[in-house]
């Protein structure tokens, strides 16, 4: 799996089943997280250089910071990994 499949596969804690293909993924997120939250999720699953990142999403880097940890945060909620999972 690439893109942001792998990337939840990373930060998800205790995955109990595989996660749903790549286009469902990003819908969900999509639906689920803020939209610099979601932006974010997707400059790491491209690997975007974090200078890049701060530059596009107009953010300091405590910022920043603060919202890549939300962001990874609520995708281990448990609700919105069931549902990232098929």
């Amino acid at each position: 799996m690439t893109g942001m499949g792998s990337l939840l596969e990373k930060h998800i804690n205790k995955l109990a089943s595989p996660l749903k293909d790549e286009e469902e993924l990003l819908t969900i997120l999509k639906k689920r997280l803020t939209k610099k939250e979601f932006k974010i999720l997707m400059f790491l699953a491209d690997e975007t250089a974090e200078e890049i990142q701060l530059e596009k999403l107009n953010l300091d880097e405590k910022r920043y910071q603060e919202v890549k940890t939300k962001a990874l945060k609520k995708v281990n909620y448990h609700e919105l990994k069931t549902e990232l999972c098929r």
